[in-house]
């Protein structure tokens, strides 16, 4: 029985063993199953990444290949619940779209993602997809929305910047965008006003556009104000730069660059620009939305030459692309009619619920602060009224000890005053007792010294002696009794004048218990003179005036 009950393990041993075994497997189980779905979403992810790379690689060798890596990489993505990469990858999906002229896939694609970013807090993302819904409505000469969208992109870069989120030239992109748009609606003006914008922010250690981008822009507007030699200049220095890291965007250049020669009326080199931007958009399979522009601008080349045929053709190219891509009857642009974007409308609708929703509990929780403010007031006014009467009866309280402390303090002093007084009378009594004992003695003196009796004259000496001594000893004994009754008149007198004699004092501490010169004299034994002239040296001493009163000044003290 001590054992059982003192065993560490229960009674069935092999059983819990086994238990444990059990749960041991199940949490090396769980832990590898942990590292294995965390191994798995690293790999999900540098298979996701792997396949966007691709798919940029391939973007204009192999658009079509390049759009189904570009959707794989979002599966992906979304598998592994990263928004923002998944969205990215819808960007440049969309892209591709583009270059290939089918706006209306590219436009579906780019609403797509900006229902993905309502899912993200990421600010930078969603200004981007802004960005591009932007410049896909300028196409279409949508103004309105175009810039809608564009400026939209641009005050959320503008706002991060001023809050130090991103670097001043991240700006740089979200300018040149709306630059582009003026510059496609033929305002050279206001793309003018946007471009100096671009070239403030812009930053050679933070190139997020490329200067020669820029310069580009700067070039067509210059052609656009018919400054073709200031924008031939610019294009020819930085054609290089194009042709060596951008030459798939050499369809714009090119298309440009033949503007300004026509402009010119050089129209040898401003065909040969517009041929090449036809060679590199059907090499790079790039900016095919361009061409028809570029035909257009073929024809009128044409028809300045005198060469009618070609003009004829290149007209006809031009509108069988232009109903290609941009007519809302063509198949390929027929969900754009209108560009009704229903995402847009019913966001509206729900930010006006939330508006609404927002306003209502706005009013209800101005009515709580109303409520709360009054309840508030109520409470600091029924606060401050307990204090008052809390302060007015601690005031009274307080007044009443005061009177009662100060009562009491005029009484102790006034007994103290009775006491002192008292005992000065008992001084002076003293005093006269002493000054009829010596007067007595005196007398008594006299007699003797005059009798006739034969009494020793060494008895007789011894006598006088006693008395003499006695004497003194009487008057030891008033001094002490005087300084224990009257302490502090002492301590202020040798504070005040330190100078004064032993006899001084005694003059003094008479003075004190109001005796008269007489009296003094006759107490001291010495003559009224000299009590005078005592007094005299003393208020020398004392160096007081003569309309102060030594007995006054001295009861004063």
């Amino acid at each position: 029985m001590i054992a059982e009950k003192s065993s560490l393990f229960p009674r069935n041993y092999k059983h819990d063993n086994t238990t444990k075994y059990f749960y041991l497997v199940i949490f090396f189980a769980v832990f590898f199953s942990d590292i294995s779905n965390a191994q798995n979403k690293i790999s999900d992810y540098t298979k996701a990444k792997k396949v966007f790379d691709k798919g940029m690689e391939l973007r204009f060798k192999s658009p079509d290949s390049s759009l189904i890596l570009f959707q794989k990489s979002h599966d992906l993505y979304m598998k592994n619940q990263d928004t923002v990469s998944a969205v990215l990858s819808l960007i440049e999906k969309s892209l591709v779209y583009e270059n290939n002229a089918q706006y209306a896939s590219s436009y579906e694609v780019l609403w797509n993602a900006l229902q993905l970013t309502d899912n993200t807090s990421h600010k930078t993302i969603k200004s981007v997809v802004y960005n591009k819904l932007g410049r896909t409505y300028s196409y279409y000469k949508r103004e309105d929305e175009a810039l809608d969208y564009l400026k939209k992109s641009l005050e959320i870069h503008k706002n991060l910047a001023k809050n130090h989120q991103i670097n001043p030239a991240g700006i740089v992109p979200y300018y040149y965008a709306i630059v582009s748009t003026y510059r496609d609606l033929e305002k050279p003006e206001l793309a003018k006003t946007y471009l100096d914008s671009s070239y403030l922010y812009f930053s050679k250690s933070n190139e997020v556009v490329p200067r020669a981008y820029l310069d580009f822009e700067n070039a067509n507007i210059l052609c656009l104000q018919n400054k073709n030699e200031e924008a031939l200049e610019i294009m020819e220095k930085i054609f290089p730069w194009f042709q060596q890291n951008q030459p798939s965007y050499l369809v714009l250049f090119y298309k440009y660059w033949g503007d300004i020669y026509l402009n010119l009326s050089k129209l040898k080199q401003s065909e040969a620009l517009y041929l090449k931007a036809l060679k590199i958009s059907k090499e790079y399979k790039s900016h095919i939305d361009f061409t028809p522009l570029i035909y257009e601008k073929l024809t009128k080349l044409y028809l300045l030459k005198n060469d009618f045929k070609n003009a004829f053709l290149s007209l006809k190219t031009a509108k069988e692309l232009d109903a290609k891509f941009f007519d809302s009857r063509s198949t390929y642009n027929q969900p754009l009619i209108e560009i009704k974007d229903s995402y847009r409308q019913r966001k509206e609708q729900q930010q006006k619920l939330i508006q609404a929703q927002q306003l209502k509990q706005l009013e209800q929780e101005d009515k709580i602060k109303i409520l709360q403010r009054r309840i508030l007031l109520v409470s600091v006014v029924f606060i401050l009224i307990i204090g008052y009467f809390y302060i007015r009866n601690l005031r009274a309280r307080h007044k009443t000890e005061k009177e009662l402390i100060k009562r009491n303090k005029e009484l102790e002093i006034k007994k103290a005053r009775e006491l002192l007084e008292l005992k000065n009378k008992e001084l002076a009594s003293s005093a006269l007792q002493l000054i009829e004992k010596d007067e007595f003695l005196k007398n008594l003196k006299t007699k003797i010294r005059d009798s006739q009796t034969s009494i020793k004259k060494s008895e007789l000496n011894k006598i006088l002696k006693s008395v003499s001594v006695n004497n003194t000893n009487s008057w030891d004994e008033f001094k002490l009794r005087f300084i224990e009754v009257n302490k502090d008149f002492y301590d202020k007198i040798f504070e005040k004048f330190p100078n004064l004699s032993q006899g001084d004092q005694k003059i003094c501490a008479l003075i004190k218990l109001n005796m008269s010169s007489k009296e003094m004299s006759r107490l001291l034994g010495i003559s009224v003179e000299s009590v005078h002239t005592s007094r005299h040296r003393i208020r020398k001493k004392m160096k007081l005036p003569r309309e102060i009163n030594l007995e006054d000044y001295i009861n004063s003290l």
